[in-house]
């Protein structure tokens, strides 16, 4: 389901940049992790200083967020409603689950003969993000025959224009339970949400198979099934405090119709499978934050640094980061200059967990596209193979604790390549943003104006992931957990 490779048609491109930096020699942290690249710092030939890093916090709204999720990622469906920082997330499912082939007839057609017992909704279940104890309860509607869902359109996370109608069914569950072995006829496997629907919808998709083999009947092609069907809007009741994971491409995502039929003076009982086809079916997953009252709504908008930094995994929030110190540095060789994020703790760390990865990118003004935000130059680089060097960059965080012994996470983005340029004369100083999205588009080059702009994917999904981090108040903060840029320097 996650991509491993970055989406790029230039190969050529791809390896002559990881032949670049390949040549360059490698900077560790020897100062923290014993390496012997990086010369102690002595005050003599070798100095350390920290700059003043400043914080800001803003959200991804409507009018920003061009974030499209594929069919084979990972959809999330759910409530979260009390998140003590970060507010609710409302995450819905869409999608059609059609027929294996047409033309298409349940074990015996005659329209006389066929008789529901009952009809099941399969999501193939993949994890739960929040409180899995939380009971939330998940309705099933039929979508609306006036709604535009179509299978050969993508559609984005925040795009919520489809009509539901009828209720078809209804189920309460904790998320722990989803895990568990199911026991139905045919099926006992496990990582399922079932949702039992009505039986007049199940009644309704027998009867259609009485005019299957007729040239306008519902199961003769493509066309007419979707005349009569849709598909299915899935959603959650104001309870829950927990989004769920679901792999609609699994083999537990389908539609199950129960039912009996005549054979040989006899009424034997079986089992007929919608399923879900990612190039003939439409799918689409909503996912809405609401910050309304929160900590962190209270922390937009203000022109005064944030002490606290909330980073939300998409679709949610993201930090401007400035650096106006560097502007006044004088030429000097740089060994090591990172930039250190530390996690703020809270309890609710441990139900509301950190997204995988953080990532660090610039904001280029002069970019006349729709894409303003470019990688770090020099310092975020393709590998040989293809992907992003997200490891030795630092958006992988490191396990630490804090004052209070508790566990805390740090990043440490490694932009010593990108200042050196800067203070060589051959590199503008960008500011910068700090997020933890799953994918976006911007431009890359190196040096930057020999643009490409691929698709990078950083975190395995959408959704799931947040934290605060500590901020920086201005040049007087004293924490010694502040957001800062060290700097191992010599001097010319």
């Amino acid at each position: 389901m996650k991509k491993s490779s970055i989406v790029l048609s230039l190969t050529a491109i791809v390896v002559a940049f990881a032949l670049l930096f390949s040549s360059c020699k490698k900077i560790n942290e020897a100062t923290e992790l014993g390496g012997d690249l990086i010369p102690l710092v002595d005050n003599i030939t070798t100095f350390d200083t920290l700059l003043t890093v400043q914080a800001f916090n803003d959200t991804f709204g409507l009018a920003n967020d061009s974030q499209y999720l594929s069919k084979n990622e990972e959809f999330f469906l759910g409530k979260i409603n009390s998140d003590p920082f970060f507010g609710q997330t409302d995450a819905r499912i869409f999608l059609e689950l059609k027929p294996p082939f047409y033309k298409y007839s349940f074990a015996n057609s005659k329209p006389d003969s066929l008789y529901i017992d009952s009809v099941v909704l399969v999501l193939n279940y993949v994890e739960t993000y929040g409180d899995t104890n939380a009971v939330q309860t998940i309705d099933v509607y039929k979508l609306d025959q006036s709604t535009n869902f179509r299978s050969d359109t993508s559609y984005l996370i925040r795009k919520n224009d489809f009509i539901k109608s009828t209720l078809l069914g209804s189920r309460s569950l904790a998320p722990k339970t989803l895990n568990d072995s199911v026991k139905a006829y045919r099926d006992t496997t496990l990582n399922q949400l079932r949702v039992r629907l009505d039986n007049s919808f199940g009644a309704q998709l027998l009867s259609y198979d009485s005019i299957s083999n007729t040239i306008n009947g519902a199961y003769a092609d493509d066309s007419a099934f979707r005349s009569k069907f849709k598909g299915f809007a899935i959603e959650s009741r104001n309870t829950g405090n927990a989004i769920m994971g679901f792999d609609l491409t699994g083999v537990n995502t389908k539609l199950a119709i129960y039912y009996r039929y005549d054979k040989n003076l006899k009424r034997d009982t079986t089992v007929s499978y919608f399923q879900f086809s990612p190039t003939f079916c439409a799918a689409a997953n909503y996912v809405k934050r609401d910050y309304t009252g929160t900590p962190l709504e209270s922390n937009l908008g203000g022109t005064l640094p944030d002490p606290i930094v909330y980073i939300q995994n998409s679709p949610g929030t993201f930090a401007n980061i400035k650096i106006p110190a560097i502007a006044s540095l004088n030429n000097r060789v740089i060994h090591r200059a990172e930039l250190i994020v530390e996690q703020l703790y809270d309890i609710s760390d441990s139900t509301f967990t950190a997204p995988d990865l953080l990532y660090l990118d610039a904001f280029d003004p002069t970019i006349t596209s729709s894409y303003k935000y470019r990688t770090i130059p020099y310092d975020l680089a393709f590998t040989q193979t293809g992907g992003l060097n997200l490891g030795s960059f630092g958006s992988s965080p490191v396990n630490s604790v804090d004052g209070s012994g508790n566990k805390i996470r740090i990043w440490k983005f490694n932009i010593s390549r990108y200042l050196q340029h800067i203070l060589t004369g051959t590199q503008t100083l960008y500011d910068l943003r700090l997020l933890a999205p799953f994918s976006l588009n911007e431009k890359y080059g190196i040096p930057p104006g020999a643009d490409i702009t691929p698709t990078l994917f950083i975190n395995p999904t959408i959704a799931k992931g947040r934290i605060r981090l500590v901020g920086n108040t201005g040049p007087l903060d004293s924490n010694p957990h502040r957001m800062r840029l060290r700097i191992i320097y010599s001097k010319l």
